[in-house]
């Protein structure tokens, strides 16, 4: 991890953007539930973005009531380089059954929680992805907060609004479809624990599924080119 990589910060700047203590981080640390900060001139610890994604997704994994022996093997399954984004990505699915209740944050709110200044082309992006929710006061929003830090992830992204919210309305089209059958049986308990079974078994396919698609499309958009150095020079 570098500094070029991923912010740095220190460790009360990391709890900080975390919600949570020091003596927290260095319980998690002991644990073996954070890795080593990287350290720099007279040994000072540096954390990065993963740092921080991992605190979100230990705090989401302990919503769910899991225990910190369930959360040790839970993260101990994912890749060592494992990456800011992917953490983000396994902090939403792991909430995606869940209904949170949208929380309120004013707009210098938003920018501590997305560690970051927000510009209003920043705002709409988020919006887009319904990580966050404008209000009648433009000073005031709501926020999603399993969406929240995937979406700040994604600002950096070279997308464009209108492509995030086409592929933002095709997942809610195709999710639909898997929900249909629960939703048209007879509601109760039995049915909210079926849909929390298969949404725990096809979480780490539609991860697989979503990046096998972007790669066999990318490698269909390069074959569709024309190779540049295959073409004869212009006279």
């Amino acid at each position: 991890m570098t500094a070029a990589a991923s912010p740095q910060m220190t460790v009360d700047e990391l709890a900080a953007r975390a919600g949570v203590t020091v003596r927290t981080l260095r319980f998690y640390s002991a644990k073996g539930l954070l890795p080593p900060p990287e350290l720099g001139p007279r040994r000072v610890g540096w954390y990065g973005a993963e740092h921080l994604g991992r605190l979100e997704l230990i705090e989401e994994l302990q919503r769910q009531g899991l225990t910190l022996a369930a959360i040790e093997r839970y993260l101990s399954q994912l890749p060592a380089d494992v990456g800011s984004l992917d953490l983000a990505i396994h902090r939403a699915l792991v909430a995606s059954w869940t209904p949170e209740a949208a929380e309120e944050a004013t707009r210098s709110q938003l920018a501590r929680r997305a560690g970051r200044p927000l510009s209003e082309a920043d705002v709409d992006r988020l919006a887009a992805m319904g990580a966050v929710h404008r209000t009648d006061d433009p000073e005031l929003f709501k926020i999603d907060p399993g969406l929240l830090p995937l979406g700040v992830r994604v600002l950096d992204v070279p997308i464009p609004l209108e492509t995030l919210v086409a592929a933002r309305a095709v997942v809610r089209l195709h999710s639909q479809t898997v929900w249909r059958p629960y939703r048209e049986s007879e509601p109760g308990d039995q049915e909210l624990t079926r849909m929390k079974e298969l949404a725990a078994q096809i979480q780490p396919m539609i991860v697989q599924a979503l990046v096998t698609a972007f790669q066999r499309s990318l490698a269909e958009e390069l074959a569709a080119r024309p190779d540049e150095d295959a073409r004869p020079d212009s006279p």
